[in-house]
């Protein structure tokens, strides 16, 4: 037989109300009689009806996240972050794939809205306006992405660049290419201020292997001694375009990438790139998330990036 909130309630000696708080709205009870509650709802094992719940809290036990492109091994390191902070506050994530789609995003979160608490939105491709009129309809929070009024998580991509420029400054290269990102792409703007108008700047670009294999090859015509990428999937793909024309790196060209996702080490040469703290920044979206849902205000959290220097750089030839 299943165990219920009244054996819980006897076996610690309060009221069932008390059990509901304690579980609920921990502020409101004694720090003595919630741990005696949670004492006791560890040794029977109790399970709170998550349905029974939401119709006393309004609350429905459930948070979403909307990522971009699942496909980016990126997106799945955040999503892993929101999942851990989430499951240990005993709630469910729902999470949905948009496929670069703004309209399809906006959607998802008005689809997800009467399902969720709240819904954390991981490089949105939506407007200003229309991210505003959706964190009206539900609790929102955003990552890699500022819109006043919104709460939000950021890494900072501006700092990482600059680190990116200085490395290879410093190994004597003059002339360097960056391989642009979508122009819809905040991330992406935020990337060119930490440029700061010192590399030439090379179209814009699809997000992912395809998109880098183009760009390195438009890339090439200019003379450039370094390859800039817009994220790692990119730089991979530029890897491979200048293998397959027997163009050496890091010997002739050097390639960075940004985001440090798990195949950056594994490729050859290891890639140069600046580490974004994915995991971080999804456990603090649910962070914020928790604190809306309680009635606190909006918040702006910044995350420091690290560069990670590999194989896929090194001192020009020709530097003095």
């Amino acid at each position: 037989m299943a165990v219920t909130i009244r054996d819980v309630a006897r076996q610690a000696q309060v009221s069932v109300s008390t059990v509901s708080r304690a579980l609920s709205a921990p502020g409101l009870v004694k720090e003595t009689t919630r741990q005696r509650v949670l004492d006791v709802v560890a040794g029977l094992g109790y399970q709170p009806n998550r349905a029974a719940r939401s119709l006393i809290t309004g609350r429905t036990g459930n948070l979403g996240i909307v990522v971009p492109d699942l496909e980016n091994p990126f997106f799945p390191a955040v999503l892993r972050g929101v999942q851990t902070r989430a499951g240990e506050a005993g709630t469910s994530v729902f999470f949905c794939d948009s496929r670069e789609c703004p309209e399809t995003e906006a959607e998802l979160v008005r689809t997800m809205a009467a399902q969720v608490d709240g819904v954390v939105l991981c490089a949105s491709l939506l407007s200003d306006e229309t991210i505003i009129e959706l964190a009206t309809a539900t609790p929102l929070v955003l990552i890699n992405r500022i819109v006043p009024g919104v709460s939000s998580v950021l890494m900072d991509s501006a700092s990482g660049m600059e680190q990116v420029v200085t490395h290879l400054e410093s190994l004597g290269h003059k002339h360097y290419v960056y391989l642009g990102g979508p122009d819809a792409a905040w991330s992406n703007h935020r990337r060119m201020q930490g440029l700061r108008g010192r590399a030439q700047l090379i179209g814009s670009f699809e997000p992912n292997f395809g998109g880098g294999h183009t760009a390195a090859e438009q890339a090439l015509k200019t003379g450039a001694t370094a390859f800039i990428a817009y994220n790692d999937l990119m730089a991979l793909g530029a890897l491979s375009y200048l293998a397959s024309n027997d163009i050496k790196v890091p010997q002739q060209i050097s390639v960075t990438g940004f985001d440090d996702i798990l195949y950056a080490a594994m490729c050859s040469p290891a890639l140069t790139t600046v580490h974004m703290p994915t995991e971080e920044a999804g456990n603090v979206a649910v962070d914020l998330l928790a604190n809306l849902l309680e009635g606190g205000p909006t918040e702006q959290r910044e995350l420091p990036t690290k560069l990670v220097i590999r194989a896929s750089t090194r001192k020009h030839p020709m530097s003095a």
